[in-house]
């Protein structure tokens, strides 16, 4: 058993089972790292301490293991985009020699190029997940990130447009009639855009109980019901009259090959917003102007989430009053467009078009 430093951080040293291992405290505190000796004294003698492994992994060998856990392929894809990145840093470093040090120079670093924060921040989240993974096994005897705070990212988020009825009016009346149909459905659900709306097939629509049924989604949560308005009915109905399921199983197909669902809509949208007049923003935003609406249409937070399918909640046995509460918070949502629009006229001529 000893103490010991190395520049200013304070090191233990102890043997157990003939082994000897040693350890940073991460600390400059001597009498922290006191402490913590003291604490794998008592572990030791009452053979509660497991070492972790002598050799861990290079950072790169563990990070093609850690890719091969991950099930879902979108999220794998995001972890490699992260790991791509901490790669520049942490190439050819054991897990073990991962120190707060270490991960705090990689964030200077990557500020340094004008990464925004919110990016180094998703950075960081992989890299502390693959690392408590490293934990659990006994590949480290603790996750570095202990002593390491994520970056403040509010001041530099980009704020969702919220779009305004007068705004929605002038948009789908110019957009063509698959973005018109994606812009009612996304504002009166909260679908996400790419893994929901565009992914849509017409047998998860119900159009005689008036709700769509999402079966695959980002999050366990986003599995869920969302009761359809008759805003949006309308529009799914006109739809459906015009290409239904014996034209093709999706709701959003390929013009060229109907039998594929549309994957993107990104010229489309760029388009439909120019023509239209109104600034450009995002398509996923349209989440947030559903949100919004929800809110000031007077439906708790709790259940706002729930609609936007976020993970948390409610228990699942209070199903039957959660399809309740979506039913009447649609029922809010139709009244709030009434006050907001003058006697309904936008969306008569809505209705009128086509």
């Amino acid at each position: 058993m000893g103490l010991y430093r190395r520049g200013k951080t304070w090191w233990i040293a102890y043997t157990v089972a003939g082994r000897q291992h040693r350890e940073s405290t991460h600390t400059t505190n001597k009498r922290v790292a006191k402490n913590l000796l003291a604490i794998r004294q008592a572990q030791v003698l009452e053979g509660r301490l497991q070492l972790p492994a002598s050799k861990p992994p290079r950072f790169e060998e563990w990070a093609e293991r850690f890719l091969q856990s991950v099930q879902h392929a979108s999220t794998k894809e995001r972890y490699r985009y992260s790991i791509q990145s901490l790669l520049a840093s942490l190439k050819g470093s054991r897990l073990s020699q991962i120190t707060p040090e270490a991960i705090e120079e990689f964030k200077h670093a990557r500020l340094g190029s004008g990464t925004k924060s919110s990016t180094v921040n998703r950075d960081l989240a992989t890299l502390r997940r693959m690392l408590n993974l490293a934990q659990r096994q006994r590949l480290i005897s603790q996750n570095p990130f202990a002593n390491v705070d994520f970056l403040e990212e509010r001041k530099g988020r980009r704020q969702p447009h919220i779009l305004s009825f007068e705004e929605q009016g002038r948009l789908v009346t110019v957009a063509p009639p698959h973005m018109r149909l994606l812009v009612v459905l996304i504002s009166e659900t909260g679908l996400r855009v790419g893994k929901e709306a565009l992914a849509l097939r017409w047998e998860d629509v119900d159009l005689v109980n008036d709700v769509i049924r999402v079966q695959e989604s980002k999050t366990l949560a986003g599995r869920r019901e969302i009761p359809l308005s008759g805003f949006c009915k309308e529009e799914l109905l006109r739809w459906h009259h015009f290409a239904g399921p014996d034209f093709s199983p999706w709701v959003f197909f390929n013009s060229s090959k109907p039998s594929v669902r549309l994957k993107a809509v990104r010229k489309t949208w760029a388009s439909a917003l120019k023509n239209a007049g109104v600034p450009y923003f995002r398509i996923y935003d349209l989440r947030a102007t559903f949100a919004s609406r929800l809110s000031a249409a007077g439906v708790p937070d709790v259940f706002v989430s729930q609609m936007m399918g976020h993970a948390g909640g409610l228990l699942q046995t209070y199903a039957k009053a959660i399809r309740e509460y979506r039913q009447d918070a649609i029922k809010k949502l139709e009244e709030y467009r009434r006050q907001k629009t003058v006697l309904d006229e936008p969306i008569e001529h809505l209705n009128a078009i086509n």
